[in-house]
């Protein structure tokens, strides 16, 4: 794709929809998708002090922040249920969609459960939106273009 066709195709009135269990549950304004990294483990070889070797350890911790969100209750009954007593993990999916509101890109989110819920600032002398973020801890996370 060029860039003039990249330019083409981008609009700005995407948005990300939200599905749990494959039940469609809210629509964000915006969406700090998981940084997906590994450790490394150095290993000293002797006699070897050109360089040291890195290898590939355990993947860290991804976490998922929705913000500006309308949709249904049962998002933030999961994350009463979960600050409650034991989490509940889901499966989840977030879908980018275009202006014509069909999905471009699809993240697969397993084990997901939400962490922290911050409510809006409210403010009677601001001329801005109330924006609250709901953070969920990530399982396996995967990617797929439409």
């Amino acid at each position: 794709m060029s860039e003039d066709q990249i330019r083409a195709a981008a609009n700005a009135a995407f948005r990300f929809v939200v599905s749990i269990d494959g039940e469609g549950q809210a629509a964000f304004t915006q969406c700090t998708l998981p940084t997906i990294e590994l450790d490394v483990e150095p290993v000293k070889e002797g006699g070897l002090n050109t360089s040291v070797h890195q290898l590939p350890a355990q993947r860290k911790q991804a976490k998922l922040s929705l913000m500006n969100g309308v949709g249904k209750s049962s998002l933030i009954d999961w994350f009463l249920e979960s600050m409650a007593g034991t989490p509940t993990r889901k499966n989840l999916t977030v879908s980018l969609l275009n202006a014509e509101k069909e999905p471009v890109m699809i993240w697969h989110i397993n084990d997901a459960f939400p962490t922290r819920w911050t409510g809006p600032q409210l403010q009677s002398d601001a001329n801005t939106i109330a924006i609250q973020t709901l953070e969920l801890a990530c399982g396996e996370v995967t990617a797929s273009y439409e």
